[in-house]
Parts: C-alpha cells; sequence; structure tokens
C-alpha cells in the first residue's frame, strides 16, 4: 500500500532521471543532443566551479597540473552522484510505501529506509533491517539487482576511459619529434623537407586522419575524456589537432605534391572532430580576437620552407584559399580552448626550445645539441 503517493512518485522520478543518465553516460555509444540533463549540469557546474580555483592560482605550471586533477575527480564524483541518486530514489519509494520494515532495537524511519537502501544497493546485506511486506521485499530485489548491474557497468566503464585517453595521448606524443613541443604547423612541415619527408608527411596526415576519427568516435560517446588534460603542460589534445589542421591547410592551399590529396582527407575528418565536439561541449564557435597568421609569420614560413627546398604558393588566390580554409575550423578550435582553458598553438614556434623528449626531470642535458640534431638541423 502506497501511503505517501507523493513521496514515492518523486522518488520514482528521481530513479528514472538517474537511470537514464547513467545509461546514456556509460552504455549508449552515440551523441546525446538533449539540453536538459543531469550530466550536462554536473559539469556545467563543476568546472566552472574548478576552473574558479584555478584563476587564484598564479603558477601556470601548477594551474595545469590543478586543472588535471578535474576529469579523473570529476568522473569519480559523476559515479558517486549516480549512485547517491539511485539509493535516495529507493530510500523514498520504501518511505513512500509506508516503510514496512523490522529494526532491531527500534522504529524505523526515513534513515532506516536510507540505511536499508545504501546497504541493498552495495548488496552488502546485513540482515539488522528486514522488510515485512510484499512490495517493500519487491523494492529490496529490484535494487539489489540494480546496484549490482551498476557496479558492473562502472568497473568496465572506467578500464575504458582510461584505455580511450591512452591512444588518444599516443599521437599527441609522437608529434613531439616531428612538430615540436607545443606543436606547430611551420615546424611540422619544416621537419618533413628531408629527402623522402613528403612521403613521411603523408603517412603522417594518414595516421591523424584515423586520429581524429577515433577522437570524433569516443569524445562523442564519452565527453568526459575531454576533460582529460595531457601528460605535459605543453601539449593538449586540442593544440595538437589545430597543428595538423594549420599544417593541412597549407598544404592544401599552397603545395601540389604527394601528400595534398590525403592532406584533405585529414582535414576534413579533422574539421567534422572540432564543429561536432562544440556541439557536444555546447559551446559556439566565435571569431579569434587578433589574427593567429599575421603576413609576416606567413611570409616567413614561405621563406624558411623554400630555403630547404620546399615551395608553398604565394599567389593571392592561395592566400585567399588559406583564409577560406582557416574560416572553416578556427572559429571552432578557439571555442573549444575557451572551453576547456587551454590555448591555440602558434603557427611556428615563438622561441627556440627543446622537444620534450630532449629534456629530463633530473637535469639539464649536456648534449641537448647532438639530440636536436638526431631528428632536426634547422627549425624557426
Amino acid at each position: 500500500m502506497i501511503l505517501a503517493p507523493g513521496v514515492f512518485i518523486a522518488g520514482f522520478v528521481i530513479f528514472l532521471i538517474v537511470l537514464w543518465d547513467a545509461f546514456e553516460a556509460i552504455i549508449l555509444p552515440r551523441r546525446v543532443t538533449r539540453k536538459f540533463r543531469l550530466t550536462r549540469f554536473y559539469f556545467l557546474f563543476t568546472w566552472s566551479t574548478w576552473k574558479m580555483y584555478a584563476r587564484l592560482i598564479p603558477s601556470k605550471k601548477r594551474r595545469d597540473s590543478f586543472l588535471g586533477f578535474y576529469g579523473p575527480i570529476s568522473l569519480l564524483f559523476l559515479i558517486g552522484v549516480w549512485a547517491a541518486g539511485l539509493i535516495l530514489s529507493f530510500a523514498m519509494m520504501q518511505y513512500g510505501s509506508g516503510s514496512a520494515l523490522s529494526l532491531t532495537g527500534g522504529m524505523p524511519s526515513f534513515s532506516t529506509d536510507m540505511y536499508l537502501s545504501g546497504t541493498t544497493f552495495f548488496t552488502l546485506g546485513l540482515g539488522d533491517v528486514v522488510p515485512r511486506s510484499g512490495f517493500s521485499r519487491f523494492l529490496v530485489v529490484v535494487e539489489s539487482g540494480f546496484g549490482f548491474g551498476f557496479l558492473a557497468a562502472v568497473i568496465g566503464y572506467l578500464p575504458f576511459i582510461y584505455g580511450s585517453f591512452a591512444k588518444r595521448e599516443t599521437e599527441i606524443v609522437l608529434l613531439d619529434a616531428r612538430a615540436g613541443t607545443p606543436p606547430t604547423a611551420g615546424e611540422l612541415l619544416l621537419r618533413h623537407t628531408f629527402p623522402g619527408g613528403q612521403e613521411a608527411l603523408r603517412d603522417l596526415f594518414k595516421d591523424w586522419e584515423r586520429w581524429s576519427a577515433e577522437l570524433l568516435e569516443s569524445h562523442l560517446s564519452y565527453p568526459v575524456l575531454g576533460y582529460f588534460r595531457s601528460q605535459h603542460d605543453n601539449q593538449s589534445w586540442i593544440g595538437s589537432l589545430t597543428a595538423i589542421l594549420d599544417a593541412c591547410a597549407l598544404t592544401i592551399s599552397g603545395m601540389e605534391d604527394v601528400c595534398s590529396r590525403q592532406a584533405r582527407l585529414t582535414f576534413a575528418i579533422a574539421r567534422h572532430a572540432v564543429t561536432d565536439l562544440c556541439q557536444v561541449y555546447s559551446v559556439a564557435p566565435h571569431p579569434l580576437e587578433q589574427d593567429r597568421l599575421p603576413p609576416e609569420v606567413l611570409h616567413l614560413i614561405r621563406e624558411t620552407l623554400a630555403k630547404h627546398g620546399t615551395t608553398l604558393s604565394s599567389t593571392h588566390e592561395a592566400d585567399e584559399k588559406l583564409a577560406e580554409l582557416r574560416n572553416l575550423y578556427e572559429p571552432y578550435v578557439y571555442a573549444l580552448v575557451e572551453r576547456f582553458n587551454q590555448s591555440l598553438p602558434q603557427w611556428i614556434p615563438v622561441k627556440k626550445s627543446k622537444d620534450n623528449w630532449q629534456t629530463t626531470a633530473w637535469a639539464k642535458t649536456a648534449d641537448g645539441t647532438a639530440a636536436a640534431a638526431l631528428v632536426h638541423d634547422d627549425h624557426f
């Protein structure tokens, strides 16, 4: 018998909301476009709060480290929110149905319903609180089933998330020696001016075509991955993806060689990724505050590449084509870096610096120059 129908219905509604939200986040392998979601509000509130405290940290390195904790912590707390919501919902349904419980040494209350719900959800079965009515026993059996299934889903969910993160970071780490740290389009093209470099560049674009497709699929299905930051504070998935888009744009607009066709394919899927991810994270594209590629920088790129045997077209048509391609992705990547409190890469390195592989946490390498020569002799 339902003695408090309002409480029972409220508990049942909470149960449906939490269950459907967890189903969409963990099991459903597709993008969810519905705006009113528990997970969406959770990340909007917690991420904005986390960024607010991050701004109080003066050191950039420590600030990036602090922001890097958000992804794993938010994921664990989200699982806790789901679990707490399900426990609360079944406790409210037990209370609404009259708290038909037998309690050792006292009278049942809502706290007793919460206790029974918690021990049932986590399949403890202590036995000090026992349901008396048939409906109360039914609720206990249903909750124990959902609790077991929830824990099983979480156990499978966490390894997949970390596996997807590791897979995403592999290509980013490999880009270190190929495009500098942080990666830039100009450095990427320059380091592929060696004999056979165009074929190597084509293979790299092909790898990043697949990487972009995998990024799109994994982050559409599991948006929490976007909050997982790279191991190094001078690398990021958004920055690396932008550098590849920049390099593809330069290749498409100014080069007619063996890798221009592959550059178009890579540009298409990479641009698809950034536009769809803007929808997933509810950020609208908007123009940059300042031009990332002023004429003097573009001239320097062309001049430097020409010295190493690679010619970029400098015609008016090439400039227009490059501007057109940049307009297709720059407003989107700019919106994403603002969302995740990161920064866009330059087109060429701002200053000469060592790649991550050339440095060590213990001491500065004495043979840094020799190490650099293993990969490239010249840079911007």
